[in-house]
């Protein structure tokens, strides 16, 4: 027997470890003295907290330590808890199966491997660090006294470290990484540290982990394949007309306009989860704005750029490929945002060229951003507009790291184990490469966008925006609109979206789908998942609409289709990209796309 085990043991050549911890010396010196370097060369390195972290938990303290009773009471709370966790976990010592103190959430799946709850080490430091988490937030939560915005920071930044804490973050105290550990004799480790100095590398010194694996997807090879022409470009955006796949397409084309904080294909990931495609074969002519991914050189553009050279600019060219002066439009996000812009412009022009608006995760008021709000204060936002002025733009990571931030555990700390500790390659998903695809922000347009919208909440007043001379005014539009948001957005919180009910004059259909930003979005009606809700009415609570609301098994693609169908128009001969006045200037998806940032 013991002859069998050791012939199954996988031995580690001495010369091959030797070999690897030289190269990792190696890259580890390398990468950190490129560090300092770059951060020697900047004097503002080490002299602030841009974020402002440190006076919100400064005022936080202040305020508790005025209350000492609360926080004594905190303490025995939380001493008693502890007694009888030690307690239960003597009681497991002598064979009995007392109910746990405290439970993760069911959806917590960092505490899914079986050995959280067989072993009564490993179930005891789990349900430590539950307790201790639940004290912590608890604490932070219960100060009265601050001021709502940084009561919010104090409640995120506390939850990033709860999460960075946990046991599953540590080789000593993950059960699944010591099993691992064991049987590969410590290669996990070594592949895990390799890992690591790849994304160091990568990143230039700042951590830049990897989601997925870069190499198993290419743009236009097999994700946004939908075949299709650039018919127009400038140095904003290229527009891609679709190819049909349906003899006959509806008069109207139809227009997508996409957020520019990230690329557009999230719409057409694969042909079974495309969006895009599947507009295609219910006969759309189908039009979608692909944003450039500036550099300096567009430090400049501000927002009405992004409406002139943007949308209007896309209407226009679709006025000459197809001859329609109107379109049905569908915004995005951030691109909804502006196809609200786009509205009020064109209703103070009287110009009627969009006959229907279809809105996705879509924030026009503002007031209650969501978590998106902890980075909106006067520090940060000119810590920011200070870094932005250096450059001309934001770096599409720190917008990256900023989403990522709001769902740490899935997006930060999963991968850590994964990568780091487990020694695993990620696995290759699409949506995992999108999200890593990131985009630059022009410094004039982004700070407008963040100052104007976000900290101001300029758009919901009439007027108290202006963009090419006009100023935009949300009450004006009369356009029928078709809202969708998702129950589970952490971005565009659902209950502060539901607020453009109430500022439009004209008709609007409300729709709720389950699940999250892009995953209640992207729900193709083949995957059958999901569900969402409509509702007739639109009374100004959101919480009363989605009370009075009919829950409907399956993609809400189908309900829009026979929504947008009613102002379509009639159906035509189907419409070939280049045929028209404007030429192709080449396939689909285009060049804007695939500027990858390195």
């Amino acid at each position: 027997m013991a002859e069998q085990s050791g012939a199954d043991t996988k031995s580690i050549d001495p010369a091959e470890l030797s070999k690897a911890m030289t190269s990792i010396a190696e890259r580890s010196q390398r990468i950190v003295a490129d560090f300092l370097t770059r951060q020697a060369s900047d004097p503002k390195f080490g002299s602030a907290d841009p974020l402002n972290i440190g006076n919100a938990f400064m005022e936080m303290t202040a305020k508790l330590m005025s209350d000492p009773a609360k926080v004594v009471e905190a303490n025995l709370n939380l001493w008693q808890d502890y007694m009888t966790l030690w307690q239960n976990a003597a009681r497991r010592m002598m064979g009995e199966t007392p109910e746990p103190v405290v439970k993760p959430d069911a959806a917590d799946r960092r505490f899914k491997d079986e050995m959280w709850e067989e072993n009564e080490i490993f179930d005891f430091i789990k349900q430590s660090y539950l307790l201790s988490a639940r004290w912590m937030q608890g604490v932070v939560k219960d100060v009265e006294g601050l001021d709502d915005h940084t009561a919010k920071k104090v409640d995120f930044y506390t939850r990033q470290f709860v999460d960075a804490m946990a046991p599953t973050n540590f080789v000593a105290t993950n059960p699944e990484v010591l099993r691992a550990t064991v049987e590969t004799r410590g290669e996990n480790l070594l592949k895990g540290l390799n890992n690591l100095l790849d994304d160091l590398e990568r990143g230039k010194g700042n951590l830049a982990i990897k989601m997925t694996d870069y190499d198993a997807f290419k743009v236009g090879d097999n994700i946004a394949v939908t075949p299709g022409k650039v018919v127009y470009q400038n140095d904003l955006i290229q527009l891609l007309q679709y190819t049909p796949s349906t003899e006959q397409v509806f008069e109207k084309p139809l227009l997508i306009v996409p957020p520019w904080i990230n690329k557009f294909y999230i719409l057409d990931l694969r042909p079974k989860n495309s969006f895009i495609k599947w507009a295609v074969d219910q006969g759309h002519t189908v039009f979608v704005i692909s944003w450039v991914n500036p550099d300096e050189s567009l430090a400049n553009k501000g927002f009405d750029s992004y409406l002139k050279d943007g949308t209007l600019a896309a209407l226009d060219a679709i006025e000459k490929a197809t001859g329609q002066k109107q379109v049905d439009a569908i915004g995005y996000c951030l691109g909804g945002t502006l196809l609200a812009c786009t509205l009020a412009y064109l209703a103070a022009k009287k110009q009627e060229r969009i006959a229907s608006a279809t809105f996705f995760t879509t924030m026009t008021d503002f007031r209650e951003p969501g978590e998106l709000g902890v980075f909106i204060d006067e520090e940060q936002l000119s810590a920011l507009e200070e870094k932005m002025a250096e450059t001309g733009y934001l770096d599409g990571r720190d917008m990256a790291t900023t989403f990522n931030m709001m769902r740490a555990n899935d997006l930060i700390w999963s991968f850590v184990v994964n990568n780091y500790l487990l020694g695993k390659d990620p696995f290759p998903f699409d949506l995992l490469y999108w999200n890593s695809d990131s985009t630059r922000m022009p410094a004039a347009m982004h700070s407008f966008y963040l100052r104007k919208m976000y900290q101001e909440n300029q758009l919901i007043v009439p007027g108290g925006i202006e963009l090419d001379g006009v100023k935009i005014d949300l009450s004006t539009i009369k356009t029928p609109i078709y809202m969708l948001s998702t129950r589970e957005d952490h971005i565009a919180p659902w209950t502060s979206t539901y607020a453009m009910t109430q500022n439009v004059s004209g008709p609007i259909k409300f729709v709720l789908s389950a699940s999250g930003h892009i995953a209640g979005v992207v729900n193709p009606p083949a995957a059958g998942k999901y569900c969402y809700w409509t509702n007739t009415k639109k009374p100004k609570n959101p919480d009363a609409w989605l009370a009075g609301a009919t829950e409907v098994p399956g993609s809400w693609w189908t309900d829009w289709q026979a929504w947008v169908e009613k102002f379509a128009g009639a159906k035509i001969a189907a419409r070939v990209p280049g045929s028209g006045k404007l030429k192709a200037i080449e396939d689909a998806p285009g060049s804007y796309v695939k500027n990858r940032l390195t």
